[in-house]
């Protein structure tokens, strides 16, 4: 995981509002969300089993994530990459997309590691800063 600083850290806005500029932008609201917390992510790179993404990770300040109208504030971004398991599994639970991979399954390493660093905080950046920031006044 590479976490970095970013202007977007402390700024707060409303979830429903952001999260509907942003999903046109390749942003989708983390898997692990709570009522209390999560994070928009997206791809930066992805080949074969493994991908790049960029967390951008908040908090609810006031409400509840459920609610379109909740509030949040957000944490560091980061970049962390995932490693899927790329091969066929025929079992009554396997779902592959068409390279192979199951979109269900848990990647076999959740925080893998990262070659490059300064190419991957730098992408990160960036993508906040032109796709997500502009929507804040």
């Amino acid at each position: 995981m590479l976490q970095f600083d970013s202007k977007i850290v402390g700024k707060e806005i409303e979830f429903g509002y952001l999260r509907d500029k942003i999903e046109g932008r390749g942003f989708t609201i983390g898997g692990n969300w709570e009522y209390y917390k999560g994070s928009f992510d997206t791809v930066l790179w992805k080949e074969g089993g493994e991908t790049i993404y960029l967390r951008v990770p908040f908090i609810v300040t006031e409400g509840e994530l459920d609610n379109e109208d909740a509030k949040i504030r957000f944490q560091n971004p980061f970049v962390i990459k995932h490693v899927a398991n790329v091969g066929l599994d025929y079992d009554e639970g396997s779902l592959l997309d068409a390279s192979g991979v199951s979109q269900f399954q848990t990647p076999l390493d959740k925080d893998a590691h990262i070659h490059d660093k300064s190419r991957w905080i730098s992408a990160g950046e960036q993508v906040v800063e032109k796709r997500v920031l502009p929507y804040f006044h």
